[in-house]
C-alpha cells in the first residue's frame, strides 16, 4: 500500500491554485501505484479543534490515566495523528495568508503536535526534544499574492510560512519539506501565468522523482522482509 495524506488550507475552492496543483499530485501518485490509498482532509471545510485548557489538560496526561472526558477531548488528535503516522508522504496546501500559515493549517498542526505521540520530552536530557516521526517526505505547495514574498524577491524576509513549515516538521520527525511555489495571484499578469506553469512542470518533475524513490526504498524493504 501506498498512502498520500493531502492536506487542503486554502479557503478557495473552484479558484483554488493549491488545490489544483494538489490534484495533479494526486493524479500522478494514483497512475504509478496501482494500490495507491489517497485520503484528503479538507481542513476549511472540516476545521479542527483550537487547543483550549481541557484539551491541554488531556494531552499532558498518561494515557492510563486519562478520563473517558480527557479521551473524547483528544479523539479528533489521536485519529489525525494516526493518520499523520501512517502516510507514506504528505502533501500540504498552503497559500500565504497575511505573511503566515492559514489559521486552518494552524490549528491542524497543534492537533498533531503532540508530547508522547509526534515528540518526546525528556527535561533530563541535554536534548530535551526528540522526533518520534520516521521522516516521511512531505510536499508543501505555496500560492502568494505576491511573487516578492517568494524566495529571491525582495519581500521573502516577511515570508513567515515556510520556515514556520521547516520548523514543525523538523521537530516532529518529517523530512524537510520540497516546495513547489506560484507567485503573483493578485497581479493576474504574465507573472502569475509563467509562475502556474512552472510550478506544474516543476511538481510534474518532482512527483516522477518521488515516485521512483518509494519505489526504490518499496523494493529494498520487500528484500528484507522476504
Amino acid at each position: 500500500m501506498h498512502n498520500l495524506l493531502i492536506l487542503h488550507s486554502s479557503g478557495r475552492v473552484n479558484r483554488s491554485i493549491t488545490r489544483q496543483l494538489a490534484s495533479q499530485f494526486r493524479q500522478q501518485w494514483q497512475d504509478a501505484f496501482a494500490d495507491a490509498h489517497i485520503l484528503e482532509r479538507d481542513l476549511v471545510a472540516s476545521p479542527c479543534s483550537l487547543v483550549d485548557e481541557p484539551w491541554i489538560a488531556a494531552a499532558f496526561t498518561p494515557d492510563s490515566e486519562q478520563t473517558a472526558f480527557m479521551r473524547q477531548r483528544l479523539e479528533q488528535s489521536n485519529t489525525l495523528v494516526k493518520e499523520l503516522m501512517a502516510a507514506d508522504h504528505v502533501v500540504i496546501g498552503a497559500p500565504l495568508y497575511n505573511f503566515g500559515m492559514p489559521a486552518a493549517l494552524k490549528a491542524y498542526f497543534d492537533q498533531i503536535v503532540r508530547v508522547g505521540k509526534t515528540f518526546a520530552f525528556d527535561p533530563a536530557q541535554p536534548e530535551p526534544y526528540t522526533p518520534l516521526l520516521g521522516q516521511t517526505p512531505v510536499t508543501v505547495i505555496i500560492s502568494a499574492g505576491d511573487g516578492a514574498l517568494l524566495p529571491g524577491g525582495p519581500l521573502y524576509h516577511l515570508n513567515s510560512l515556510e520556515p514556520h513549515l521547516k520548523t514543525l516538521a523538523g521537530f516532529i520527525g518529517l523530512a524537510e519539506p520540497d516546495f513547489v511555489r506560484v507567485g503573483y495571484d493578485e497581479y493576474q499578469d504574465d507573472r502569475h501565468l509563467d509562475s502556474k506553469e512552472r510550478a506544474a512542470k516543476a511538481l510534474s518533475d518532482h512527483v516522477r522523482t518521488v515516485v521512483a524513490r518509494r519505489r526504490s526504498q518499496a523494493g529494498m524493504l520487500e528484500k528484507v522482509v522476504g
